[in-house]
């Protein structure tokens, strides 16, 4: 197969597979998103969907959360990982928000990187998953499994991510970000599969021998 002819069987495998793509975070609005993609960072989704109610408990919106104090934060927060940084990321964007935005998450992906603690994959996760905008946001995962499949030759999740653009729809960008991840997640796994066990590295790759180092920077 061809790069392209890869990335047209990706994209029918997993749109078969995954039909429905829900948001694994739990939030109900761009702003509790935001938090809550932050708090994922070196964590999973379930550790973050068990801490994020104690949070929103106490402050569910940019003014309330501003209120609160790091520390308070830090301890809520802290099993998930990185506790002072990301209490004091939320602290401050949150403040930023209410002061710049009028407590309005903005739908730019330039003004959100602006914002304290958020890196160009939580800014991009933002803009597909609470608002729409077509993006492909890239973690370590997803860039293992592009090399896998032979979708991109990359070192670095940012290559990666120009590749996938340039290989996929726009209109799938969105959705097949998530299916990416729940594929990884379920039969793709950094150290159970290797690009050697799973059904999609078989198709594609049905004369591998080793496992599939991923390249990085």
């Amino acid at each position: 197969m061809t790069k392209k002819e890869r990335a047209v069987f990706v994209d029918d495998y997993l749109g078969k597979k995954y039909p429905e793509t829900p948001i694994p975070l739990d939030h109900k609005d761009p702003y509790t998103l935001l938090i809550a993609v932050l708090l994922s960072a070196q964590c999973t989704d379930v550790r973050v969907n068990q801490i994020t109610p104690k949070l929103f408990a106490k402050a569910d919106n940019p003014f309330d959360m501003s209120q609160l104090s790091q520390e308070v934060i830090a301890d809520i927060v802290r099993p998930c990982g990185l506790a002072p940084m990301k209490s004091k990321g939320i602290f401050n964007l949150s403040k930023i928000l209410v002061e710049k935005y009028k407590g309005e998450v903005p739908q730019k992906l330039e003004l959100l990187e602006e914002l304290p603690a958020v890196g160009h994959k939580t800014a991009s996760v933002v803009m597909s998953q609470a608002f729409g905008v077509p993006a492909f946001p890239v973690d370590t995962h997803i860039h293992r499994l592009a090399q896998r499949w032979g979708l991109t030759s990359g070192k670095n999740v940012q290559t990666t991510e120009r590749d996938l653009k340039r290989l996929f729809p726009q209109d799938r960008w969105n959705q097949l970000h998530l299916q990416i991840i729940f594929y990884g997640r379920e039969f793709c796994t950094a150290r159970g599969c290797q690009g050697l066990d799973c059904e999609l590295c078989h198709i594609l790759y049905p004369n591998r021998k080793h496992p599939k180092k991923t390249k990085k920077s």
